[in-house]
């Protein structure tokens, strides 16, 4: 049912529930009537078709400038990181899959604009509607005040997963494909929701974490990776003929065209790590394409351990000395009388045996 018009007094019709067009129409006509029957057929339909139609046209210019945005911003380099160099096209050459997480997360911060502003106008829109119907809307936005307030208190863990889902878009911590480390979990990335985050381990195992539970990130594969390789040697090889074979064949592999274009900079040797019990330790350093580390550092260790092989080079394997004691182990045993002097006792632990490492 229509809201009651203000009668009408000395041909003008109230401000409040009609329009310039009813009033011509009432002028016009002279009828009451007519009046009320042109404004809720004619004017007030209209009003909201006008409504419509300029938050429908709104929403398309603003749609149309998101995606322009977004399309600029996936077509950049990584800001602050790479630019367009050699090593940049070298990266997008190798892994371009990798590269196309930034497209991804251009797309989904468009899309996640859109939606809030979509959401923006839906609400703004309806609540005009109702006002120009004639209702009052002012209890409508304290009730939703309230509700937003009893939403916010009743669902604190979903606006907090919500909240940390849109920071990590932004922000660009990690994207789909990436291999991370959450916590206690990690694993490839498979799919980023504002919610929730899904990945799946090295055991094919899939996990879903919640963003707002996400302490830290450990991103293994952002615009690019290392391989670390410690390589032990026995403490009587000559260290400068190990680094040498080292470099060599960490170069060799670098040259090869199966790999050069994993491989982003010339290898590195940095030298004696550590000193471990059984061997000494000498670091190899690659910097390679992102996800590309382990392929690399398993094909670098097959070929140093074939190149020590060939050069007679130990890698030593761990030592230990072992005692071997001979004679009676003293103990007391009850079925078994005392000896009535000691010399006729077992042997102690002075008379044991001689030692023999192995």
């Amino acid at each position: 049912m229509p809201p009651t018009s203000v009668p009408f007094a000395d041909g003008d019709l109230d401000c409040e529930t009609t329009d310039n067009l009813c009033q011509l129409v009432f002028d016009l006509t002279d009828n009451e009537t007519t009046a009320e029957t042109v404004q809720w057929l004619v004017a007030k339909p209209a009003a909201i078709v006008g409504l419509l139609v300029g938050a429908l046209l709104i929403r398309w210019l603003v749609h149309r400038l998101i995606d322009r945005i977004v399309t600029k911003a996936a077509g950049g380099s990584v800001p602050g990181v790479l630019q367009r160099t050699k090593t940049h096209e070298k990266l997008v050459g190798a892994n371009p899959v990798a590269f196309e997480r930034r497209s991804q997360r251009a797309n989904t911060m468009g899309s996640l604009l859109k939606s809030i502003f979509t959401g923006v106008v839906v609400t703004v829109v309806s609540f005009m509607v109702v006002a120009e119907l004639g209702y009052n809307i002012g209890p409508l936005l304290a009730s939703a005040g309230i509700l937003g307030v009893a939403i916010g208190f009743g669902a604190q863990s979903l606006v907090s997963d919500f909240l940390s889902g849109v920071f990590m878009i932004f922000e660009d911590q990690y994207g789909v494909g990436d291999v991370i480390d959450i916590d206690e979990v990690s694993g490839s990335v498979e799919a980023i929701g504002l919610r929730v985050t899904r990945l799946r381990d090295v055991n094919g195992t899939v996990w879903y974490v919640r963003n707002g539970e996400i302490s830290r990130v450990g991103n293994m594969s952002q615009n690019w990776a290392r391989t670390v390789l410690d390589i032990p040697v026995a403490y009587g090889e000559d260290l400068a003929r190990i680094r040498g074979i080292l470099a060599e064949t960490a170069e060799e592999l670098y040259a090869d065209e199966d790999y050069r274009e994993l491989i982003l900079e010339q290898p590195e040797v940095w030298g004696v790590e550590r000193w471990d019990p059984d061997s000494i330790v000498v670091r190899v350093v690659l910097k390679t394409a992102p996800l590309e580390q382990w392929n690399v550092a398993r094909e670098l260790r097959e070929r140093i351990k074939a190149r020590f092989d060939e050069l007679g080079i130990e890698i030593p394997f761990p030592q230990r000395v072992v005692w071997m004691r001979q004679g009676e182990p003293l103990v007391d045993r009850p079925d078994s009388d005392p000896p009535e002097h000691p010399s006729d006792g077992p042997a102690d632990s002075d008379h044991r045996g001689p030692a023999t490492p192995t």
